[in-house]
């Protein structure tokens, strides 16, 4: 059965249950219930005798209520009072309480089966920026603020609610107990005018309509005020660095410590303690899992790691990062969200730990540092370390598949410059005492460590997805692995990988980084020949996602070029035809991952493109970089 046949089903299903409730409504005391909704007392009746309806009324009442939340025309206090004249506080609280859970649940299968067509309907009613409101931490703050707002529905909340995308327990729970105040005052009017007074429960009934009157006339300023909160509290609690999350840091690192014990075997060397703040720690970045290695050798300093904004789109993912005391970084864009919360950092005496790559190494060697880094450490005048990782690429190399058995890996902590020393540097020293201090080949320090072997049956596995084009034959993107293999499908050319990552059977090269070094030049050579070079694929556009859920979203498709010009993009996006242009001028490096991606930040946002050949994700990267130079040297000849 389909997706479609299914809500239709269920649409039946629901709409014909409701009818007969409506029906049950009509008819017997509950009939009588509805009646006297509609019929005015004098002062002088009965009021116990006139509301007795039993055991069935209390039906009626829960129903009431029920179809009060659904049909979102009925007013809720006259059915309130009503339950608390019959049945007394509590019980009148329960009943409606009750219908009220049932009603929100019924909104909530309404909501899966018509989805954005009741989006609609209450966007215009409720004017609230529901975009922010989806990324807000506190949506259960929000949606207890609304029940206190006059005129609004309990259906309509509930509808804001599901399009916060929550799930159901989530939601049941914050919708029905946020009704609860506005339930007890309704239904406290009734029993006030039973048990005590009704001259007094009118009199507050009076004073409650002025109130109702005066929150009405401020309707929107009301609204405004809930939009600032969401925009104040959206840049407080997702932009602006935390301390780490004692607990949350410990149960991080020592999980990690469990999961890594078996496989890598992490040496660290920190003869200097604990860092005193505020200082910058530099780390080389040769695996995903740095952050590791770093935080084990200056655990004692807490450090604010600065990490790619990518990980903060998913919501839970984002939450944890801050626990620990990170913030986001848009790689080699413009970022001034960033800026602010590293001066944050060291203004309030922290430590900040930053991976100046900005990009883990494709073949475990040093990559280049943008100039602006250098300019920011600099000129932030407090003492700097770095912490240097050996090993790390090698135990989980960007292109793998995790990590390898017998892995060793460590790690160094030593002082570059003190504030003082770093004043008195010209930048131009501070860049060869950077580049000095963080310069790491893999290939060499496994050489120089006879005794390490990598026991893993996949360990060449990805690799294709580094290596782009075939030294037998100089077909592109022709590669593939299986265990320890390497083939060409183009001509058969055939290797194999030891366990020390070298290739055997008279392979063209020692190892992947050679081949790596080699089919670069074969690109920067295509490059000089042709005066009109340009790389161009179809392919799938993914943006942050909305819900959080996840980190990124589909937004569209189309096909991207790149030229000496830069990068364009032409295609789709949510709905919309454009063409998205990034200008040499303005990119620094395309990032991208083995195999998955290629990427650009813009600001905040982020521009995933997925190509219909994820193995030439490599080349966009190679090609940049090369380009990103001869747009360099043609800008200096022009000055």
């Amino acid at each position: 059965m389909n997706k479609k046949k299914k809500k239709v089903i269920l649409g039946i299903v629901l709409g014909t249950a409701l009818v007969l409730l409506g029906i049950f409504l009509c008819t017997g005391k509950s009939g009588a219930l509805v009646r006297e909704l509609l019929v005015t007392h004098s002062a002088d009746e009965d009021w116990q005798e006139i509301f007795d309806f039993g055991a069935e009324g209390m039906l009626g009442i829960s129903l009431l209520s029920m179809f009060q939340t659904i049909l979102l025309f009925i007013p809720a206090e006259p059915i309130q009072v009503l339950a608390g004249l019959s049945y007394g506080f509590g019980y009148g609280v329960i009943l409606c309480l009750i219908g009220v859970f049932v009603g929100n649940t019924v909104i909530f299968g309404l909501y899966k089966i018509f989805g954005e067509r009741l989006d609609h309907f209450f966007t215009k009613r409720i004017h609230l920026d529901f975009e922010s409101a989806r990324h807000h931490g506190r949506i259960a703050v929000i949606v207890f603020t609304l029940y206190f707002l006059p005129a609004i529905p309990y259906g309509m909340i509930c509808l804001f609610a599901c399009a916060m995308r929550m799930k159901y327990p989530n939601y049941i729970l914050i919708t029905t107990l946020s009704s609860v105040p506005s339930i007890c005052i309704g239904v406290g009017l009734g029993y006030v005018a039973t048990e005590i007074s009704w001259i007094l429960s009118v009199a507050v009934f009076l004073l409650l309509m002025v109130l109702l009157a005066v929150a009405i006339h401020h309707r929107e300023a009301f609204f405004d005020s809930i939009n600032r909160m969401i925009a104040r509290d959206a840049d407080v609690s997702k932009t602006e660095v935390k301390k780490a999350k004692p607990l949350v840091w410990h149960l991080i690192f020592n999980g990690c410590r469990v999961f890594f014990a078996s496989k890598v075997k992490i040496k660290t060397k920190n003869d200097l303690g604990r860092i005193p703040g505020p200082a910058i720690v530099l780390c080389n970045h040769g695996a995903f899992v740095d952050f590791f290695y770093a935080g084990k050798t200056i655990e004692k300093s807490r450090p604010h790691f600065m990490t790619a904004r990518l990980y903060f789109f998913r919501r839970d993912l984002g939450w944890l990062l801050r626990s620990l005391g990170s913030f986001p970084k848009s790689m080699f864009s413009p970022d001034f969200e960033n800026a602010k919360n590293c001066r944050r950092v060291l203004r309030d005496g922290g430590v900040l730990a930053m991976m100046p790559e900005a990009r883990l190494s494709t073949v475990g060697e040093f990559e280049d540092i943008q100039p602006d880094t250098y300019r920011f450490i600099h000129r932030a005048g407090v003492d700097v370390y770095v912490c240097h990782i050996d090993g790390d690429y090698l135990a989980s190399p960007k292109w793998g598949d995790g990590l390898r058995r017998g892995s060793v890996v460590e790690t160094k902590l030593s002082l570059l410059a003190t504030a003082e020393e770093l004043k008195a540097m010209p930048e131009e020293e501070l860049i060869r005492r950077v580049n000095e201090a963080l310069y790491y080949d893999e290939f060499a320090w496994l050489a120089a460590h006879p005794e390490i072997t990598y026991r893993k049956k996949t360990l060449a596995e990805g690799l294709e997805n580094v290596l782009s084009r075939c030294p037998a034959c100089g077909a592109r993107h022709s590669l593939r692995t299986k265990g320890r293999t390497l083939t060409c499908e183009a001509c058969g050319m055939s290797t194999e990988m030891d366990s020390r990552y070298g290739f055997k059977d008279n392979a063209p090269f020692a190892n992947h980084k050679e081949w790596y070094h080699w089919q670069n030049a074969e690109l920067r050579r295509e490059i000089d020949a042709d005066p009109a070079f340009a790389m161009t694929t179809p392919v799938t556009l993914h943006h942050a996602s909305v819900d959080g859920k996840r980190c990124l979203r589909v937004a569209g498709e189309g096909v991207c070029t790149l030229t000496r010009e830069g990068l364009t993009y032409e295609g789709t996006e949510d709905g919309q035809t454009v063409c998205r242009q990034f200008p040499m001028r303005s990119l620094y490096r395309i990032l991208f991952g083995a195999g998955e991606d290629f990427e650009v930040y813009d600001g905040k946002e982020i521009w995933y493109f997925v190509p219909e050949e994820k193995r030439s994700c490599v080349d966009y990267y190679v090609a940049s970089i090369y380009l990103k130079e001869l747009s360099e040297k043609q800008t200096e000849a022009v000055v």
